[in-house]
């Protein structure tokens, strides 16, 4: 288990989109200059000035860089460090060097927050050379000795903890732009199909009957010409409701009092009943969505698959914790009654799985198919 852990910590990947350069960073360099060179007017125990200089360039310079290349960021300040450090301790010169090498930290910070796997193991090996020698150069206590190591472990581990962070909430976003994606596809699926197979079969019954009976036919173009209207309008409701700004005001989403809608479409076979009963108000916005969705898909699949169906009775009822809706149709059962369920059925028990419900469908014991579905009636969709 540790060896899988430290080769997913090795093969990680950088950060995607890391920030530009902008002002900020040139306004930190800046800073960390001007308190280099206050220093150096002020103190009387700094380093000769080449060195300085060469401490301050090194841990400074690198900084606007440190984002889009973090491993050379820290290559590039880290390197000259420890040569300067190694020359103080060859020369036995024991002068401070300047505050500014405190950039350093947040070279480190960078280095775990936006480099790779290999970048930050490069990069701490390189760290973990220079602090011992920078400990030599300057002669430290040992809690001195042990808070500039805590130093730079804080900001190795806030680098890492921010970018986990991160990448947590890109995954959740990405979770909840597939959520939409399927909340989409569904809304498509049950208004598409619910219009789309209602023209079909109109077109088919006017098909057979345009010889013989002129006028029906006719009845029949009118049928199809109001479905397709009416597909086309919620197609373009559904296209407003994506390309509209935040401030646009939405419509509600139909509910259990639009069921009975169902009932009343035009269509004229199979008959649509709908019979609605109990507590049903004051439910919540998505189980009520939920419920008409579901009828209407319902009679949908007894209009395009149960042949010889006559009849679909709808029925809502209501009690004080839940909703349930059963959709029975009497067309032919068996093996050839219905066509293969596609994503019709699927898409309608997720849609009830994801408000903590329970949905079932299937052939009755004597004729025809039953839709159930069972919904708590406050649940939020998940």
């Amino acid at each position: 288990m540790a060896t899988d852990a430290l080769r997913s910590l090795w093969v990680e990947p950088r950060p995607t989109d890391p920030p530009d350069r902008g002002p900020r960073d040139w306004a930190m360099v800046a800073a960390f200059f001007c308190w280099s060179g206050l220093e150096t007017l002020l103190r009387q125990d700094m380093a000769p000035p080449p060195l300085l200089l060469l401490a301050a360039l090194a841990a400074v310079a690198p900084l606007p860089w440190r984002r889009a290349h973090p491993l050379a960021a820290a290559a590039v300040a880290f390197g000259p460090l420890t040569v300067v450090d190694l020359v103080r301790i060859l020369t036995g010169s024991h002068g401070a060097l300047p505050s500014s090498v405190s950039a350093t930290l947040v070279l480190t910070y960078a280095l775990f927050r936006w480099g790779s796997g290999r970048e930050a193991a490069g990069g701490l090996a390189v760290i973990l050379v220079w602090l011992p020698i920078t400990n030599v150069a300057d002669p430290v206590s040992l809690a001195e000795r042990v808070a500039a190591y805590a130093f730079f472990l804080f900001a190795a581990a806030l680098g890492a903890a921010i970018r986990y962070r991160a990448r947590i909430r890109l995954r959740d976003i990405d979770e909840a732009k597939a959520r939409e994606r399927e909340q989409l596809a569904r809304e498509l699926h049950d208004t598409v199909a619910h219009h789309v197979s209602g023209i079909a079969i109109q077109a088919q019954a006017g098909r057979a009957i345009a010889a013989a009976h002129p006028d029906r036919a006719i009845e029949a173009l009118a049928t199809i010409e109001d479905a397709a209207t009416r597909t086309l309008t919620e197609l373009r409701a559904i296209v407003g409701v994506l390309r509209a700004s935040q401030h646009t005001e939405f419509e509600p989403q139909p509910g259990v009092a639009e069921v009975e809608q169902l009932a009343s479409d035009g269509q004229t076979r199979p008959c649509v009943e709908v019979t609605l009963a109990g507590e049903l108000d004051d439910l919540s916005p998505a189980v009520g969505a939920a419920i008409y969705r579901l009828a209407q898909e319902s009679i949908t699949n007894a209009r395009r698959h149960a042949r010889h169906a006559t009849q679909v009775t709808v029925a809502v009822t209501g009690d004080a914790d839940q909703v349930r809706l059963t959709v029975d149709d009497d067309g032919a059962s068996g093996p050839t009654g219905r066509a293969p369920a596609g994503y019709g059925l699927v898409g309608m028990r997720e849609r009830a799985t994801l408000l903590g419900g329970t949905f079932h469908a299937g052939p009755t014991a004597g004729r025809g198919w039953r839709v159930e579905a069972n919904l708590p009636r406050t649940a939020t969709s998940r």
